[in-house]
């Protein structure tokens, strides 16, 4: 913009602030942009001009000498302004207005000089006839143009947003730093805990004695601190205490208490009156009016219950946690091994038996058998744990258990939860023992019923020295690579303390009432039981081995299991065989018959555990040889027990060894029943924890339930689902529901008395796919399952009140359809053995009427092939007839 001509310039600053000006008015858009924006103001007639110092002493427009504040306006010939125009081209400042100038009618244009800058230039020229005209035959301009002139300021005010530019210190900060308030003291940070079980809980405020309950009152006593001192300058300080007025009244009518009593005794008739009573008429009309209705009421209260309660029959009990009509689960917590960077996932998931809180998991590496081949070497310097998460501390295991290599399956003794059995990935069967880490992970106080589940005691609140490093836990006894599996063990379980079996597999009682035989299946085919008790040696050992085995142990690894370090063997073994070929059954889980009697109740665990820290003998430091004395057997014993294949079979045999007659040699008995059911390998095998037999079994794309003694086939087999299954488990309260995890991240929940043949409901739960699933049981209110998924992600998710509480005579229903099903299942053998029967007489009318054409006299067969001879003549007159090759007297002659 042009500065103001007010003020007199120089010619040179006039010419460096002129010639931008120019450059701007140069191009086409402008010409048509300044009319339009006058157009837009109410005065398309105007053209703003800047004209400089140069210009204005050619046409004699110069400022305050020409142009006065009683003239500021001035005529210019047309033809001037176009000799001009011809002369300095588009130097000229009136080039912008070139076209406006050619095709002004007139021969003279008014030039105006704009003081106020009204339409954003110095000058501005009017460019058609009407517009000079009415300028100048106008009077003085009244106060109102002077309102419109600062309204039109406003308007073509153009805005510049500000330059940034480089901070330049002053001092100033140093200023505010010394004024600002900065802290002088450490600050303390207190953590508030609360139970999960006391969330939205009724709360209750009420008084007591404090001396009557033990650590129930703090004393917090003022001190001096010599590192905070606080100048008390002025105190003033006002209480004023109201008393809280409560008018209470009610319209019980008081009166005054008094003691009383009341003595009686019973009237008796004499033997006199009793005859006379049972003569009278008036006792036997009564007797005979009210039996029926004492009878009436008597059957009543033979069919109803009079002292239920009827209330609380209206509704079943809601508990705090959840809504009924909330059907999923809610993700709780999720623990993720952030210290080993190593890619694992999780192969196997265990809640700990006793403590709550307290889970374990077993990690392997994510590799194919070719990629573990090519990085074995790497594989050996990486350690293969099994670690122990807590709700308390979802970052930091509270234990990590060594092994010689990766694990896939293993399992809490359930007569001491400190003992431990795993199975790798070479074969070999793993055994720690963490007693000597139990106060790590367990706090018993005393007073403390025994009905409660221990503690657990974080690792954030243990001694300082304790978190320095991670604890790892080495194994106390490994089992042979020679006389064991030869590949990884897919599944393993501790047979029940009530019982043991020898070579054989026979079953004899257990004494000492601890477990002390596990089972396991692998890959190689083969199915062993061990004995982790020492076993007699019929030889003598050398001395060399005995000076070997003296060689002293680490103070790390506890002795319980010395004598099976290394030299564990199987107590038997079992091989499944494929008829009377040489190929062999792959077994991948298997389920007990006894499995619901592996686990003791809570009292006797926590006994056992506080008999061993009061200082008895733990029972599995001092193990007898097994069979060491002559057993009792157990009689009507069941052997039988199911297992699932690779192929997808599920198989239902016996342990029991039985000789060969022609070699003599202990072999497994023939399978009692092999079904093919499963597309895929069967990973899921499981009894149900309120029916003894009945099993699940997850494999491929489908589910199947089965019933123990039912050979005919599975109840409910369901279709092929839209992912692979891989994972499952059934409800621990709830006896129709089962969880079903898949490959995509999903978990299928199903609920039988809602759906048989399809989930009740799928909810996503990871990206990637589920590895292992196991619910856990915190109260009869609370409940919690884990699922962990293929990236090594653990899962815990709370059980919404829908599935974990059961309804009215669940399982009453549960089993009447299964029940149902058994039927269902024999009539339909039924219906087949009827049809093929049906099929067989069918075959044989129509073998007999076969039979009967066979036996024609030749008589009748010669009259049948006449009778067709004659027919066929017949029908070949009438084609002749109607084809016209035959006249009706040739006809007649015929």
């Amino acid at each position: 913009m042009a500065p103001k001509p007010q003020k007199p310039k120089s010619p040179k600053g006039g010419r460096k602030k002129g010639a931008p000006g120019k450059k701007k008015q140069v191009p086409s858009d402008n010409e048509e942009q300044v009319p339009v924006s006058m157009e837009s103001m109410g005065h398309p007639e105007i053209f703003p001009l800047v004209l400089t110092t140069k210009t204005q002493e050619i046409f004699n427009c110069r400022v305050n000498e020409d142009f006065t504040g009683e003239q500021p306006y001035k005529l210019l010939k047309k033809e001037d302004i176009i000799e001009d125009l011809h002369n300095r081209a588009a130097v000229s400042d009136f080039y912008p207005v070139k076209k406006i100038v050619q095709e002004y009618p007139g021969s003279e244009l008014l030039l105006v000089y704009d003081k106020d800058f009204k339409y954003g230039l110095n000058f501005y020229l009017i460019g058609t006839e009407e517009g000079k005209e009415s300028y100048l035959n106008a009077s003085e301009a009244p106060e109102e143009p002077e309102e419109h002139k600062e309204h039109v300021i406003e308007d073509i005010y153009v805005y510049k947003p500000p330059v940034s530019k480089p901070w330049v210190s002053l001092g100033s900060e140093k200023e505010i730093e010394e004024q600002s308030v900065k802290e002088s003291t450490k600050q303390i940070t207190y953590m508030i805990s609360r139970k999960r079980s006391a969330f939205g809980a009724p709360i209750k405020f009420s008084d007591h004695n404090a001396s009557s309950i033990k650590d129930a009152y703090i004393e917090c006593t003022a001190y001096p601190d010599k590192n905070f001192t606080v100048k008390q300058l002025e105190k003033d300080v006002g209480m004023q205490v109201v008393p809280k007025v409560n008018d209470i009244s009610t319209q019980t009518k008081w009166t005054y208490p008094k003691n009383a009593s009341t003595q009686y005794y019973p009237r008796e008739f004499s033997e006199e009156e009793k005859e006379t009573l049972g003569q009278s008429k008036s006792l036997t009309d009564f007797l005979n009016n009210v039996s029926v209705s004492v009878e009436i009421a008597l059957q009543q209260n033979e069919i109803m219950n009079a002292f239920i309660d009827d209330w609380k029959c209206l509704a079943e009990e809601e508990g705090t946690f959840g809504d009924k009509t909330d059907t999923h689960l809610k993700e709780y917590q999720s623990f993720t091994d952030l210290h080993n960077l190593t890619e694992k996932t999780i192969t196997c998931v265990s809640w700990h038996p006793t403590i709550n809180g307290l889970i374990a998991v077993s990690v392997a590496v994510r590799l194919t058998f070719e990629d573990r081949v090519h990085s074995s070497g790497k594989l050996l310097l990486q350690p293969s744990l099994i670690l122990f998460w807590s709700f308390s501390d979802p970052i930091h295991p509270q234990l990590m258990l060594e092994s010689p290599d990766d694990i896939f399956c293993f399992e809490f003794c359930p007569s001491d939860p400190n003992i431990i059995a795993g199975g790798c990935i070479n074969g070999q069967i793993v055994l720690w023992d963490i007693t000597a880490h139990a106060d790590r992970i367990e706090n018993i106080k005393t007073g403390v019923s025994r009905s409660k589940k221990a503690t657990l005691k974080p690792m954030f609140l243990l001694e300082p020295e304790s978190n320095k490093e991670a604890m790892y836990i080495r194994h106390c006894a490994v089992s042979s690579i020679e006389n064991g599996h030869k590949k990884v063990i897919t599944d393993i379980h501790w047979l029940s303390d009530t019982f043991e079996i020898n070579r054989m597999g026979s079953v004899f009682e257990n004494r000492s009432e601890i477990c002390c035989q596990l089972v396991t299946c692998s890959a190689d085919c083969t199915i062993c039981f061990w004995d982790i008790r020492p076993q007699k040696s019929l030889t003598p050992q050398p001395t060399e081995k005995k000076k070997e085995e003296s060689i002293e142990i680490p103070y790390d690894i506890p002795s319980t299991f010395l004598h099976l370090d290394l030299s564990w063997k199987p107590l038997t073994k079992i091989r499944l065989s494929k008829g009377e070929t040489s190929l062999e059954h792959c077994p991948t889980k298997i389920s007990l018959s006894e499995e619901h009697l592996l686990y003791k109740s809570q009292e006797k665990v926590l006994v056992q555990g506080k008999a061993t820290k009061v200082g008895e003998i733990n029972p599995y430091q001092n193990l007898e040889a097994g069979l060491a004395n002559p057993l009792k057997p157990i009689e009507d014993f069941s052997t039988k027990f199911f297992t699932g294949t690779e192929e997808g079979e599920v198989i239902y045999t016996d342990w029991k060894m039985e000789r060969d007659p022609d070699t003599g040699r202990l072999m497994a008995k023939k399978p009692v029943n092999l079904y093919t059911v499963h597309d895929g390998a069967v990973h899921t095998i499981q009894r149900s924890p309120f029916y003894k037999d009945i099993i699940l079994t997850i494999g491929g794309w489908n589910v199947a339930i089965w019933k123990e003694g039912v050979v005919i086939g599975p109840l409910l087999q369901s279709c092929c689902a839209p992912k692979r299954y891989t994972s499952g488990h059934w409800s621990l309260t709830r006896p129709g529901v089962f969880y079903v995890g898949r490959e995509d991240g999903y978990i299928d929940i199903w609920d039988l008395l809602e759906k048989t043949h399809e989930p009740a409901q799928s909810q996503n739960i990871c990206v990637t796919m589920i590895t292992y699933i196991k619910p856990w049981t915190l109260s009869a209110r609370q409940q919690f399952i884990a699922i962990a998924d293929y990236y090594g992600t653990l899962h815990i998710l709370e059980i919404p009140w829908t599935l974990s509480h059961p309804s009215t005579n669940e399982i009453a229903s549960v089993n009447y359809y299964f029940e149902r099903e058994v039927k269902h299942l024999e009539y339909v053998e039924q219906r087949k053995k009827i049809r093929e029967q049906e099929k067989q007489e069918m075959d044989l009318e129509t073998e007999k009427k076969k039979a009967k054409t066979y036996h024609k006299s030749k008589e009748q067969l010669e009259a049948e092939l006449k009778m067709d001879y004659d027919n066929y003549l017949e029908l070949e007159k009438t084609i002749l007839i109607n084809l016209g090759l035959i006249k009706v007297s040739e006809k007649d002659i015929l």
